[in-house]
C-alpha cells in the first residue's frame, strides 16, 4: 500500500535546507549537530567559520590588502581563506617553491645549505620515487584531512605502525647487535609484566581498594592480556611469532621461545613503545598518493595570485595605517617593496629574529628565546625492495639506538621494483651529529650502520639525499620547540598583533611539527584580522 506524505509535513532535508537559507552554513551545522546527524570530529572541523563574501564587502570596496610572508602552509592557507572572502594577498616566499617544510624530493631536486653543500636528488624519474623530507604523514582527526577532502587530494594509508619491523640496539648486553621482530619483543614484555602483577594481586601483595571478586576479574584480564597459562606464568606466545611457521596438514609451527627478562630490561625496547601510543601517532593515519608537496600545490592552485617567489625579506616596517616589506628579488639582484594594510608573517623565528622589524622590544626578545628542534633525514633508493622480497616488511619502521634512530620503509607502491627508503628520521643529538656531517659522510654512516640491520645495503645501493632542517636556508630548524616556561612566558607576546603585523605558523600553536598547527593558526589569525578590518 502506497503512503503519501501530508502536503503540510516537512522532510527533515526540506528543514534543513529552510534553516540555511535564513541561517547560513552554520546554522545547519549546529542544528545536525543537535540532531546527533554529525560525528564529533565533524563538529569540531566544522567550527571555523571563514570570513563571508557577504560581510568583507566593505572590506573589498576598500582595497584591503595584506601582504604573507612565506608560502609555507600556514601561509597559503591564509592567502586561500582570505582571498575567497575578497582581499587582495600578496605572498612573498623566498624560496623557489611552496610548501616551506612541506618538502618533497624528487629527481632533480637542488639544494645548498648553510654550509655550502649542494646536492643533487638522483632519485629515478618516476612519481613515486620521493623522499618526504618533511611532514610525512596525517593524524585522521587533524585539519589537514578536511583540506584535502576539500581540494580532491588523494590520500593513502601511512602504516606507521608495524610488527614485523624490528627493534635494534647496541651496547645493550645479551640483546646487542640483534635485530627483533617488534612483535617478538612486545609480547614478551606484555607477558611478564602481566606475569607479575597477575601473581601480586592473586597474593595480595598489592594494596588495592577491590573486593576479591574484583581482584579476580582483574587476574582473568591479565591473564588475557600477557596469554599466561593457567598457572599464570608467561611461557610464550604465537603472538610473538613462531621458530616455525604452520603450515598446511600436521604442520602446526614452532612458537619462538621469549627472551630472558633481565635481557629485555637491559635492551631498553620497552622505553620505545610509547612513542606508538602518543596521540597524534596512532592509527590510522594517512599521506597523499604521490609525495607531500600534493597538499602545498592544491593550495597553490587555489590562491586568487601567484605566489612572489625568490623574495628574501630584508625588513618589515609599518606605520598607523600600513606595512612596508622591503625583499630582495633574488632573480634580478634588486631590492623591491611591497606593501599593504596589513601583514602576516608565517616565516620559522629563527628566520624571523635576525630580520630588521618596527618590533617592541619584549617582542624581539620573545622571538630570539624560542629553540627549535634538530631534525634530519636521509632516504635512499634501492634498486630491489628487499625489505619486502626478503624479510616481508611493508611500511612501518624499523627502531634503534643508533644515530640512525627509526628507519621507515615506503608505505605505497608494494611490490614495485624500486623505492626509496627513509634511512634514517633522527632527532635532537642524534640528528645534530648527523647534521654535522656533509651528505656523502651522513650516507656513508647510514650504509655502515644500516647495513648491521639489513646487509643488503650495500650491494642495493644506487643513490642518496639527505636534510639537516638547522642547516636548511629559510627554515634552521625542524619545528617550535616550547619549553613550559616558553609557554607562559614569550608565548602570549608571540600571539600579539604586532601593530598590523600578525604572526602564524606551526610555531603558534600547540601542535607544532604538524601542518595542523600551521593551519589552525593561520585560521585563527584570519578570523582576528578579519574581525579588525570589520570595526574599523
Amino acid at each position: 500500500m502506497e503512503t503519501k506524505t501530508s502536503q503540510t509535513a516537512m522532510t527533515r532535508r526540506q528543514f534543513l535546507t529552510t534553516v540555511g537559507k535564513i541561517g547560513g552554513s552554520a546554522a545547519v551545522f549546529s542544528l545536525m549537530g543537535s540532531l546527533g546527524l554529525l560525528a564529533p570530529e565533524t563538529l569540531k572541523a566544522a567550527a571555523y567559520t571563514p570570513p563571508s563574501q557577504g560581510d568583507l564587502l566593505s572590506a573589498h570596496r576598500g582595497g584591503k590588502k595584506i601582504v604573507i610572508l612565506g608560502a609555507g602552509i600556514a601561509g597559503l592557507t591564509a592567502a586561500y581563506e582570505l582571498g575567497q572572502a575578497g582581499y587582495t594577498c600578496t605572498v612573498l616566499e623566498a624560496r623557489g617553491r611552496s610548501g616551506g617544510r612541506i618538502w618533497t624530493v624528487r629527481r632533480g631536486t637542488t639544494e645548498t645549505d648553510m654550509d655550502g653543500f649542494k646536492q643533487v636528488a638522483r632519485f629515478d624519474a618516476d612519481e613515486h620515487l620521493y623522499l618526504n623530507a618533511g611532514p610525512m604523514r596525517i593524524p585522521q582527526f587533524h585539519v589537514t584531512m578536511d583540506y584535502c577532502r576539500k581540494f580532491g587530494v588523494e590520500l593513502e594509508p601511512f602504516n606507521n605502525v608495524n610488527e614485523s619491523g624490528y627493534y635494534y640496539s647496541e651496547n645493550v648486553g645479551a640483546l646487542s647487535g640483534q635485530k627483533i621482530r617488534k612483535r617478538a619483543i612486545k609480547a614478551d614484555v606484555r607477558g611478564y609484566i602481566s606475569e607479575m602483577l597477575a601473581r601480586a594481586v592473586r597474593q595480595d601483595q598489592l594494596d588495592l581498594p577491590l573486593t576479591a571478586e574484583e581482584k579476580e576479574k582483574l587476574v582473568a584480564y591479565l591473564k588475557r592480556e600477557g596469554d599466561l597459562n593457567e598457572d599464570l606464568f608467561y611461557k610464550g606466545s604465537s603472538r610473538g611469532g613462531y621458530k616455525s611457521e604452520p603450515g598446511g596438514k600436521l604442520d602446526a609451527g614452532v612458537v619462538r621461545d621469549p627472551f630472558d627478562l633481565k635481557a629485555i630490561i637491559h635492551s631498553g625496547f620497552g622505553n620505545f613503545f610509547s612513542g606508538e601510543y602518543s596521540y597524534d601517532q596512532q592509527m590510522m593515519m594517512f599521506h597523499p598518493v604521490g609525495g607531500m608537496d600534493r597538499i602545498s600545490r592544491a593550495f597553490e592552485q587555489r590562491l586568487r595570485r601567484p605566489v612572489v617567489y625568490h623574495a628574501e625579506v630584508k625588513e618589515i616596517r609599518q606605520n598607523d595605517v600600513g606595512v612596508r616589506i622591503v625583499y630582495l628579488d633574488k632573480m634580478s639582484g634588486r631590492m623591491r617593496e611591497e606593501t599593504g594594510d596589513y601583514c602576516i608573517c608565517t616565516l620559522p623565528l629563527p628566520v624571523l629574529k635576525d630580520i630588521p622589524a618596527d618590533f617592541t622590544p619584549e617582542l624581539q626578545k620573545a622571538i630570539a628565546g624560542i629553540r627549535y628542534a634538530s631534525a634530519g633525514k636521509l632516504g635512499i633508493q634501492f634498486k630491489r625492495r628487499f625489505w619486502e622480497e626478503d624479510e616481508q616488511i611493508y611500511g612501518g619502521s624499523t627502531t634503534t639506538n643508533t644515530d640512525l634512530a627509526s628507519i621507515y620503509y615506503p608505505p605505497t607502491r608494494y611490490f614495485a621494483p624500486k623505492g626509496v627508503l627513509l634511512a634514517y628520521y633522527a632527532n635532537g643529538a642524534a640528528a645534530d651529529r648527523l647534521g654535522a656531517m656533509s651528505p656523502a659522510e651522513r650516507e656513508k654512516y647510514a650504509l655502515s650502520v644500516g647495513s648491521r640491520i639489513h646487509p643488503q645495503y650495500y650491494t642495493e645501493f644506487e643513490t642518496s639525499f639527505s636534510v639537516d632542517w638547522k642547516r636548511t636556508r629559510y627554515s634552521l630548524g625542524g619545528w617550535a620547540s616550547y619549553s613550559a616556561d616558553d609557554r607562559k612566558t614569550h608565548y602570549p607576546v608571540l600571539c600579539e598583533p604586532a601593530g598590523r603585523v600578525y604572526l602564524a605558523g606551526e610555531h603558534m600553536s600547540y601542535i607544532t611539527a604538524w601542518m595542523a598547527g600551521g593551519i589552525e593558526s593561520a585560521r585563527k589569525v584570519v578570523t582576528e584580522l578579519h574581525e579588525r578590518v570589520m570595526k574599523e
